[in-house]
């Protein structure tokens, strides 16, 4: 049984919890609770976890064999102490930090005490010995997957799609010792996804000294969270793939566009996916009073906290929405600031329906901060932006149609082997088009514009497309105004003459 089978098991044992009167949106929560103290316990035979073990009497071997009222209720109260540290008698039996934030106001909505305890049998029936061999990260990520990509309107906000997140990380190539941070982390799919590829470059880390594993594990990867229920998916996500992180683990609660933010160490790398929309005031407010431009859009202000936050010679791989790319006013101040304090050497144009928010189009940006010569350098690094685009003439995604490697891989080729988009480049790509415009410049999904052309013919606006959508009307096929308008005369007069025919003989009925 591979993990795909196992992940549609658990994921139906959502319905046990629909039948004890919880919603669609709490079926991961609910289940996490209770699936983390099994992993934590299989983790743990199997001698892979021992930093942070759960105090006596919050095991999963203390209700795996209770039944009814009792089992309910000592569930009950070991969600109490893990998520405050103390007994209901006020006497403390843990102070993991890292525990406390991943059970931190956690209760459970199951009434029916069959109910939980179906789902400790089912989870019992489950083979972890070839999950734990497979990694019991995975598995988790596989959960969190599942349940993006069947409620859109709730984690799903939340996850990028692996397909995308493996492809960015790639190309931005993390390598241990660097420090990398997602200001907006959701389930810290970018930072688990970089993890696993330096894993791949130094034997799971075994080829580092001592010194250099601990870094990896607990101060390479900073994730901020401002969403509660959602950091605690994510601290589980983390510690379950091996990743501590500090005393607060990997990833914060906190407001990437508030003082966490501020407060944040220059990074090496940065990934991310910033929430789309604007601010509206509450939790989500933009508070920063230290960004350059200010500005009620998120993605501006994310942006600018980004690039900003980069070390000098740091680099990013970051998704924003099209209106980033062509936004007056601001967004022209935001983008030509980047340009200039950074090399936004590359643009990958994203298909439709690869999001949860249907019709959203969106882009990664891949720049360095600093120019190609001198990393410390802040005004005009820019030379030449590489534009991708994998949305002219593609299909919408989605169940249908699912996005994945496959499409991401034409665009890999041509960024090149380096981190820094510094690779001898040239423009042709025909990759997804018709065989017989090959060889014809304009039908090419690879061209590189001029920083002169981006600021005096675009007026530093991204929103730059050349290819022909093939279900596109040319405006020389349509015929002169005064034929188009003859033809929508002759229209309208056969639409009123079919109007009048039909009253004359409404009125023959009436007579």
């Amino acid at each position: 049984m591979n993990n795909n089978d196992i992940v549609q098991k658990l994921w139906n044992l959502c319905d046990v919890l629909r039948d004890d009167g919880i919603n669609y949106s709490d079926y991961v929560t609910e289940l996490v609770l209770l699936l983390f103290l099994k992993m934590v316990h299989e983790k743990t035979e199997a001698g892979l976890f021992n930093k942070h073990p759960l105090p006596d009497g919050c095991c999963w071997t203390d209700i795996e064999k209770k039944s009814g009222l009792n089992l309910l209720d000592d569930y009950k109260q070991i969600l109490y102490k893990l998520s405050t540290g103390k007994d209901a008698q006020g006497d403390f039996v843990h102070n993991d930090p890292l525990i406390l934030a991943i059970y931190a106001d956690a209760q459970t909505r199951l009434r029916e005490p069959r109910h939980l305890e179906q789902l400790i049998k089912s989870l019992d029936k489950i083979d972890w010995f070839s999950v734990t061999k497979d990694g019991l990260g995975d598995l988790y990520e596989g959960l969190l997957e599942k349940n993006a990509n069947e409620t859109k309107s709730g984690a799903g906000q939340y996850f990028t799609p692996r397909a995308l997140i493996d492809s960015m990380v790639r190309c931005i190539k993390p390598t241990p010792g660097e420090v990398i941070q997602d200001p907006a982390a959701g389930t810290a799919g970018f930072l688990i996804a970089a993890d696993h590829y330096m894993k791949g470059l130094s034997d799971d880390y075994m080829d580092l000294i001592p010194k250099e594993a601990n870094f990896q594990k607990n101060e390479a990867f900073v994730g901020v969270e401002l969403v509660p229920s959602t950091r605690r998916l994510a601290l589980m996500n983390c510690l379950l793939h091996g990743m501590e992180g500090d005393d607060e683990g990997v990833v914060h609660l906190g407001n990437s566009l508030g003082q966490v933010g501020a407060s944040l160490p220059k990074a090496d790398i940065i990934l991310a996916n910033p929430p789309f929309g604007t601010s509206k005031g509450g939790d989500a407010s933009i508070t920063r009073d230290d960004l350059t431009f200010p500005t009620s859009n998120k993605q501006l202000a994310f942006l600018q906290h980004i690039y900003r936050n980069l070390k000098p010679g740091g680099r990013a791989a970051v998704v924003l929405p099209d209106n980033v790319l062509f936004e007056a006013g601001i967004g022209k101040d935001v983008r030509s600031d980047l340009m200039d304090k950074c090399n936004l050497h590359t643009i990958l144009r994203l298909p439709t329906g690869i999001f949860y928010a249907a019709g959203v189009k969106t882009n990664v940006l891949f720049f360095t901060k600093g120019s190609v010569k001198d990393k410390h350098q802040e005004e005009n690094c820019t030379d030449n932006t590489w534009f991708y685009d994998l949305r002219t003439n593609m299909p919408s995604f989605g169940k249908r149609t699912p996005f994945g490697q496959s499409h991401l891989k034409p665009f890999e080729l041509v960024f090149g082997e380096d981190a820094n988009g510094q690779n001898t480049r040239k423009e042709g790509e025909w990759s997804f088009t018709e065989k017989d415009k090959v060889n014809d410049a304009v039908f090419s999904r690879w061209q590189c514009f001029s920083r002169d052309f981006i600021r005096d013919t675009k007026g530093d606006s991204l929103d730059i497309s050349w290819i022909k959508d093939k279900d596109s009307v040319d405006a020389a096929d349509l015929g002169t105004p005064e034929e188009l308008a003859g033809e929508a005369m002759t229209e309208l007069k056969g639409a009123l003459a079919g109007l009048e025919s039909l009253i004359a003989s409404l009125t023959d009925k009436v007579k």
